[in-house]
């Protein structure tokens, strides 16, 4: 059977759905986009991104075929629907599916006999046939039978231009085989290549194999960095020495500490589900633990510097470099420059940041606007901490203007700075 869904509907205009939102216009479809945010879709409508990775001129181009939203009634004329909302953790540190359960439930009212629907938002095993399939068939519609439901893990890496929606490949898992040759059919009209697994929970599982690998192996190069520092060897060095064996080694790079709506998250979602199996996932709480321990770790490095200066932690002026979870990027949703500024405030310092990318900050009930990079500002600093490794820096000129700089990113390593303290 061949499909050619010519509408489809996008819940959710973030850092998934928007570019999925956009590369389905631009491959001639009509773009339904809902997202609950009044702002976003009147700066979407204006033709204005709110994300870096998407340009005015992308959303201008599209308009005409992309058509946002805050009515999900919009969606009732879709083909396909994709699901593309929010996963976070629960301050207890479980799984919050609020935002699938709410999508769904607005949705729910306008789904209709031969839909396709998507969940892409990254959750556990199971989410989408023991949460999502009954939920949708409360309308009398049957999943696999009356409509066609899927899983397809996002795998969009903001920033990243080698590989892109277009070219990392697609992962779906439907409810029945006909269900997953739907999706695939979909997803072949953004993606060079699809591949179609057996299941939702397949699908889902893959996803968070993909993010807990990457987890794990931030934790082990942490701790390297820890090591290494006590030992009196260079963290860097030893990375770029290993980088250079052709087979058995992949490269991570320690920092202070892991952010962003994936890396930090995901793991959780698996050593959660992983109890309702009796099995303790020791692995990733072992290295969460380590993650997590990251800005603390950071902050032992900013005051021993500062007391080698003669200064003490309490009452110094420090300036943090990046406040976004990663370069080039304006989200900082579990950004480690976050703890940052909580633990060096916390200790009696005066924090401020500069981030190109992320103007003001409103984190826990607190506001804090980036200052302007000047020389002045850099001077005046007690102690300059790089946490950000945004392409836009001088890092010479920062070095060379600053009393004290704390590098958590390696980015000086070839510099011979001795104002310089490394991770």
């Amino acid at each position: 059977m061949q499909w050619r869904d010519e509408t489809v509907g996008i819940i959710g205009l973030g850092y998934v759905g928007l570019p999925l939102a956009i590369a389905f216009a631009e491959s001639g479809a009509k773009v339904i986009g809902v997202d609950i945010s009044q702002e976003r879709v009147q700066s979407l409508k204006q033709g204005r991104s709110y994300l870096t990775d998407v340009s005015d001129e992308e959303i201008e181009a599209v308009l005409g075929r992309f058509h946002p939203t805050n009515d999900y009634s919009a969606l009732r004329d879709c083909d396909a629907v994709i699901i593309c909302v929010p996963t976070p953790l629960a301050k207890t540190g479980e799984p919050d599916i609020s935002y699938i359960l709410s999508a769904a439930e607005d949705f729910r009212p306008h789904l209709r006999r031969g839909m396709l629907v998507v969940l892409e938002s990254t959750t556990y095993p199971g989410t989408t046939e023991e949460l999502l399939k009954p939920m949708l068939e409360e309308t009398g519609l049957k999943a696999g039978v009356d409509f066609n439901l899927a899983f397809s893990p996002e795998r969009i890496d903001p920033s990243n231009k080698q590989w892109t929606l277009k070219n990392t490949p697609k992962i779906v898992g439907g409810l029945t085989p006909e269900c997953t040759m739907r999706a695939k059919a979909l997803y072949e009209r953004v993606t060079e290549k699809v591949y179609p697994v057996s299941s939702p929970k397949v699908a889902e599982m893959t996803k968070l194999l993909e993010n807990t690998f990457r987890a794990v192996n931030i934790a082990l190069v942490n701790e390297f960095a820890i090591l290494c520092r006590r030992m009196g060897i260079s963290v860097w060095e030893v990375i770029d020495a290993a980088s250079t064996k052709p087979f058995g080694f992949m490269r991570f790079e320690p920092g202070p500490g892991i952010g962003g709506h994936c890396i930090p998250i995901d793991p959780l979602y698996l050593a959660w589900k992983a109890r309702e199996f009796n099995h303790e996932a020791r692995f990733i709480r072992i290295a969460d633990a380590i993650n997590r321990q990251m800005p603390e770790y950071v902050v032992s490095l900013i005051a021993d510097a500062l007391n080698d200066h003669g200064k003490p932690l309490r009452g110094s002026r420090i300036l943090l470099l990046g406040i976004a979870y990663k370069p080039e990027v304006n989200d900082y949703r579990e950004s480690p420059g976050l703890a940052l500024v909580e633990l060096l405030q916390r200790k009696g310092s005066y924090v401020c940041y500069h981030d190109p990318y992320v103007p003001e900050v409103h984190h826990n009930g607190w506001t804090m606007k980036s200052v302007e990079l000047t020389e002045d500002e850099l001077a005046k600093s007690d102690c300059v901490v790089i946490v950000t490794a945004h392409k836009c820096y001088d890092w010479e000129w920062i070095v060379a203007k600053s009393p004290l700089v704390v590098d958590t990113r390696g980015v000086t390593r070839k510099m011979d700075a001795p104002n310089v303290v490394r991770l």
